[in-house]
């Protein structure tokens, strides 16, 4: 990938700092939410921009030619002045990231350049392993042979413009004030005169282990509001439509030092005014200060918002252009299509589709706001989405192979990776399991499921030290144990959630998953060929009832201690087959309705379906409840929430993809497509349509060809020969 002359090359301060590689210890790890820092990062080497430019001649234009590239923290690469792409994904360093680029389009004959825009964040968090002194980038350019590789002759300044200190959302972003009069123009052309800047600073690669990345660089491109207002002279509003992430675009003239201030929000706080600070816990109001020269607005970092405003406080300025390059991973919205004849289920679906386009970007975050992290319990449900929505499961197998990798971490996992802050949580991962075979449903990827089960047998290895002497487990020390989220959310959980103490006892939602991880392990061996022993999951079955299981009221408790049966509780056995009765827990989750949060609702609807209660799902599905995606609609949702409604939590982000759910509902339980053989070999076709809608139609990519099914007035068709259609009770038809 790299030959021996490609150089790491940094800014000259870092060239003499040693990496740290203890960040992810317990003893030097940060706690997750209290903001400390047990290991004291220099401040005055955070949040930095370092511009690194090379010249280079070239006899003729290249017929192929390429660029690997890649940088800690990030980079964003230009030739001759235009955009190649940014990246790379965020990874750890024994397994870090590279991008290839086909540069031929835009190098010609005679002189041309390379130049590139680094950033250091510095900070601990959730959105990659930063703030451990690994700072700077690598690249090589080659044409038949190596052209071009980073070394000292590389040039190097700092961009002094971005001059924000304050830092928001759980310590993931630093407020972008930017201040034009120190902006320098013109590097990124060829022959602009880079005589005062540096030498770049080599450094050793360390303990860096390249790898390409598998998955394609950002989608990115550039959309105009949908409507502009005018609260006063100089002082606008821009509503882009809808939730979006990326950055704004801004054309602008004034006199030098005119301060422009710039909010994003994704709600409005008056008529008049962007919710900048908003309630997600992100301080989106920045500050621009004009040179007095035509200037462009370049923030580096991104936002996710619908609206933004300019106000330049009765300075006289001249805004040209105005516009949001908005960024995700690509997504083409013309793969999946769905339409119904109930509007509220299309709206439904729409911001589903939207939290899942906009909340994927080089990984499947949680949100890309607050926290941009990468969660396994999130991607549990985003992923599977995703891969409907876009037929694309490289990322799907790039985020099991991310979780897979913090092993080295800890056997049981972390529950967001890759990261530079230890975050775990018992319930994601005992997921993994489930995560791994619904992406070979999917993908029929066998070989990629042989090299993940040693990973997937290591989290049961782990577990099984918390085991009592009837194998289920209890007393989980260093994990979290999360149910649900928020609080609020749990339906009365009646368990002791302390953190970080031990969480002492037996807690049958997490006993559930686990049973669900062996037995998915032991599917997973099986259709691999692998040995393994049956009798351990029957046994582990007969204890979990044995302990949690109320003969009296038939449901099961939320431990084995408690007398309380909460939704949790009982969705999640009947999830994994583990109920001796359905009848009593159906009319229990009838009751309780969606007393969870949007994360649990999909397993609650899947225990329903799998119990035949078709109807109840679609109900709840379309219902306008409190606690509904209806109830998002209400309040305005243009992508899903994380919270059922936006006062229903503290602070609720308003693109949270983990609520999409509704999308694989729909599809496998309504609509009734079920893999009947891995990567759509074979699909069997069940829809179970309720009588209250009249049509539903949908198409969407898969590895055996795009499907298409339309039901009408409980009669559907679809366009494979291989799956099979049953309607109304009427005899089974293959088409």
């Amino acid at each position: 990938m790299f030959d021996k002359n490609a150089k790491w090359i940094t800014i000259g301060v870092f060239s003499e700092l040693i990496p740290i590689v203890n960040l992810l210890d317990k003893e030097q790890t940060p706690e997750y939410y209290d903001g400390r820092e047990r290991f004291k990062h220099r401040e005055d080497l955070k949040n930095r921009h370092m511009l690194v430019r090379k010249e280079f001649s070239l006899d003729k234009t290249p017929e192929n030619a390429y660029i690997d590239i890649t940088a800690d923290d990030y980079y964003k690469l230009y030739i001759n002045g235009r955009f190649v792409g940014q990246g790379p994904a965020p990874s750890y360093h024994f397994h870090y990231y590279v991008n290839r680029y086909d540069i031929s389009r835009f190098l010609k004959k005679g002189r041309n350049v390379a130049a590139v825009h680094v950033y250091y964040q510095g900070l601990i968090n959730i959105v990659w392993p930063s703030g451990d002194y690994r700072m700077g980038m690598i690249a090589q350019i080659s044409c038949g042979g190596v052209l071009l590789s980073t070394d000292a002759s590389w040039k190097y300044t700092e961009a002094k413009e971005y001059v924000g200190t304050k830092v928001y959302g759980y310590l993931t972003a630093f407020t972008e004030d930017i201040d034009n009069r120190k902006k320098i123009k013109g590097w990124k052309t060829a022959g602009f005169n880079d005589a005062d800047w540096t030498d770049a600073a080599v450094k050793e690669r360390h303990d860096y282990r390249f790898y390409p990345q598998i998955t394609p660089s950002l989608q990115i491109y550039e959309v105009k509001p949908a409507e502009i207002k005018t609260v006063s002279p100089g002082n606008y509003i821009f509503d882009f439509g809808g939730e979006v992430t990326g950055r704004l675009l801004v054309a602008a003239k004034g006199k030098a030092g005119d301060t422009v201030e710039i909010s994003y929000g994704e709600e409005m706080e008056s008529p008049e005014k962007v919710r900048g600070n908003m309630r997600c816990g992100c301080d989106y109001n920045d500050k621009w200060i004009l040179s007095g020269e035509d200037d462009e607005l370049d923030s580096y970092d991104y936002k996710a918002f619908r609206y933004a405003q300019i106000n330049a406080n009765g300075a006289d300025i001249d805004i040209s252009s105005v516009g949001a390059e908005v960024r995700h991973y690509p997504f083409d919205d013309t793969l999946c299509v769905f339409e119904s004849s109930n509007c509220l289920l299309n709206q439904i679906w729409d911001i589903c589709k939207n939290g899942v386009k906009y909340g994927t970007q080089e990984g499947y975050l949680d949100c890309p706001t607050r926290e941009r992290g990468q969660f396994s319990g999130d991607a549990l449900i985003t992923a599977k989405s995703h891969a409907y929505l876009t037929g694309d499961y490289r990322i799907y197998k790039k985020a099991i192979s991310e979780f897979a990798l913090s092993a080295k971490i800890c056997p049981g996992l972390m529950c967001c990776a890759p990261t530079g802050k230890r975050n775990e949580c018992a319930d994601y991962s005992l997921q993994f399991p489930l995560f791994l075979l619904n992406y070979f449903g999917l993908s029929g990827d066998i070989e990629f499921l042989r090299e993940m089960l040693p990973v997937a047998d290591g989290v049961i290895t782990y577990f099984k030290q918390f085991s009592r002497s009837d194998g289920l487990l209890e007393n989980i020390a260093p994990k979290q144990i999360l149910v649900d989220w928020p609080v609020n959310y749990r339906d009365g959980y009646d368990f002791d959630f302390s953190w970080p103490n031990v969480q002492k006892g037996c807690n049958t939602v997490l006993n559930a998953f686990f049973i669900g991880a062996v037995d998915a392990v032991g599917e997973i061996k099986a259709i691999l060929g692998a040995a393994f022993d049956c009798s351990e999951i029957s046994e582990l079955r007969a204890a979990f009832v044995g302990a949690f299981y109320n003969c009296d009221t038939r449901l099961f408790t939320d431990s084995d201690v408690s007398e309380h049966s909460s939704l949790h509780a009982n969705a999640l056995p009947l999830f994994f087959g583990l109920a001796p009765d359905t009848n009593n827990i159906v009319a229990h989750i009838k009751k309780k309705r969606l007393s969870c949060g949007v994360y649990f609702s999909y397993f609650v609807l899947k225990a329903l379906a799998q119990a035949g209660e078709h109807d109840l799902v679609f109900e709840l599905l379309t219902s306008e409840d409190e606690r509904s995606w209806g109830n998002m609609i209400k309040e305005g949702a243009t992508a899903c929430f994380e919270a059922w409604g936006k006062g229903q939590k503290w602070n609720t982000s308003l693109c949270h993809p983990w609520a999409s759910s509704p999308i694989i509902i729909l599809i496998e339980d309504i609509i009734g497509i079920k893999i009947a053989a891995p990567g759509f070999k074979k699909v069997d076709f069940e829809p179970k349509i309720p009588k209250t809608l009249k049509s539903i139609s949908i198409r969407f990519p898969t590895p055996a060809g795009e499907i298409r099914v339309e039901c009408l007035d409980g009669k559907a068709k679809s366009n494979l020969d291989c799956i099979m259609k049953k309607c109304g009770g009427k005899h089974e038809e293959r088409f």
